[in-house]
């Protein structure tokens, strides 16, 4: 079979076969005979509206057809289907502008078609499909890969170590509003949660059809802020208010990229982090415990009645600015997969190429994963840790979440532990990684016994291999967060005498 019939035989399948291609083939060719639509078509016998449905790939083209057309323009076959390339830059730039109107992402914007004929110059031609190339960037820009996500979160943990994890403007907002509403000490109670808002001027509804891919939504139109049922009575329902009001009192903008997201997701964070646990209060009560000796985590929570997590993300951002100690901080799965983590102590946690933590696995000898073993979880677990870069103090507490137990560690090197509740504990563990031989090759008597002998069913998360759904805000289905605001917005008043009546 010859290269011809080869190809030949393939035209029927539409993945071997570009119809863009091939029109603008036959186009460029009829042009250098000088033929026009007319006279070809009528050479061939065809309608000249069949042979221009051809040369724009609005048709599929036939072998016999095609075979035709080649021996009338007077070329081999294969100068009509051979290769993938364009006979020129215009045919170029025609076959991209009419894949891009044919694609899922021009009909989402809404924009009428351009008619791609001769009188569209090579100039404005060129001006199109770079425009909107630069629209497909900035939605790539926006959709966070998980080799994106990674970059990006550690950058952003290198700028919270520059500033020891302190954002002192957040910090003088939150103080500034507290003032106003009127704080006098302790818990904030969930009266000036709601009165936060109100000086904001929205207000609070809970609904059970709160969008899967959101947390809150925040209704600008109509000064509302929709939140899930479920945060009354379970857990800390004003940290769930607070996150929800930043974005209005930090004037976060629609992000421009997924840094900006992300920055911006730490930030509410920070902010509901700030106002329930007040700076000024927070750190006389802090400072008072250090000159004890007796800083604890536990004391923290309960003084200001949030979660044990709140409460250690909390003292990492008042901790190197106020108490003059390095710390770090770390979130760790049962599996032993790193969530989160914090350092400015030089403790040396895992990463990987791109220098991200997140998703690692925790050295099995360290606090954060020795700490699942005690049985006792209603006091923090202390132990000190010898590394390679030297001898780090560690309180962990092991709490439930949705996905199976975590563990939440805040820990300090050795100098600074005696500052510390629990730093005269006398557990003790040594941790060599990431040299291998510490904690990931299974003990001798087990390999030996084990080896060759079994098959483990890997189970993955779907998040460690797909992409974050497109759109302004990443992982959020924004065609689902429209369709909750229409269900829900009020209904529109109705036009005054006066409006009714314009012209």
């Amino acid at each position: 079979m010859t290269t011809t019939q080869r190809r030949g035989a393939r035209l029927g399948d539409e993945a071997m076969v570009d119809a863009l291609i091939i029109g603008r083939r036959i186009r460029a060719i009829r042009k250098q005979r000088g033929l026009t639509l007319e006279s070809l078509a009528q050479a061939i016998e065809r309608a000249p509206s069949q042979i221009s449905a051809l040369e724009n790939g609005h048709r599929e083209p036939k072998l016999s057809q095609l075979r035709r057309i080649a021996e009338v323009l007077a070329v081999p076959l294969d100068d009509l289907i051979g290769g993938d390339e364009p006979p020129d830059e215009r045919a170029s730039h025609e076959i991209e502008l009419e894949r891009i109107q044919r694609s899922v992402g021009f009909s989402s914007l809404g924009l009428p078609a351009v008619r791609v004929g001769p009188r569209l110059g090579d100039d404005a031609l060129a001006t199109i499909v770079g425009l909107y190339r630069k629209i497909e960037q900035l939605r790539d820009d926006r959709q966070a890969t998980p080799e994106e996500a990674r970059r990006v979160n550690a950058e952003l943990r290198t700028t919270m170590r520059a500033s020891d994890n302190y954002f002192e403007p957040i910090d003088d907002e939150a103080e500034g509003l507290l003032e106003t509403l009127g704080y006098a000490g302790g818990p904030l109670p969930q009266r000036l949660t709601a009165a936060l808002a109100e000086h904001l001027g929205v207000t609070l509804h809970y609904v059970d059809d709160l969008p899967q891919s959101t947390r809150s939504v925040l209704d600008e139109r109509n000064g509302r802020i929709y939140l899930p049922q479920s945060v009354i009575g379970s857990g800390d329902s004003r940290a769930a208010v607070l996150q929800a009001l930043s974005s209005k009192v930090l004037g976060h903008t629609v992000p421009a990229d997924y840094a900006e997201f992300l920055r911006q997701r730490v930030e509410s964070n920070y902010f509901a982090g700030a106002m329930l646990m007040p700076r000024t209060r927070s750190v006389e009560r802090l400072q008072a415990a250090k000159a004890n000796k007796d800083l604890a985590i536990d004391d923290f929570r309960d003084a200001y009645a949030v979660s044990y997590e709140t409460a250690a993300h909390r003292f990492t951002n008042l901790a190197t600015e106020f108490l003059d100690l390095p710390v770090h901080f770390v979130k760790v799965h049962e599996s032993g997969t790193i969530w989160k983590a914090y350092e400015n102590d030089s403790v040396c946690f895992p990463t990987d190429s791109l220098g991200a933590i997140e998703g690692q696995t925790c050295c099995r000898h360290w606090t954060s994963r020795i700490v699942f073993a005690e049985t006792d979880h209603f006091s923090p677990f202390a132990q000190y840790t010898d590394t390679p870069t030297g001898t780090f103090w560690c309180a962990a507490r092991v709490l439930a979440s949705s996905q199976g137990r975590v563990s939440v560690s805040v820990g300090t090197d050795f100098t600074h532990a005696r500052w510390f509740r629990g730093g005269n504990t006398t557990s003790r563990a040594v941790s060599t990684c990431p040299d291998e031989n510490c904690c990931r090759i299974p003990p001798a008597h087990l390999r030996e016994k084990w080896e060759d002998q079994c098959w483990p069913a890997t189970r993955p998360h779907a998040s460690l291999l797909a992409a974050l759904p497109q759109g302004v805000f990443p992982g959020v289905d924004t065609t689902d967060v429209y369709e909750f605001l229409e269900r829900h917005a009020p209904p529109e008043p109705s036009p005054t005498a006066d409006e009714r009546n314009r012209p």
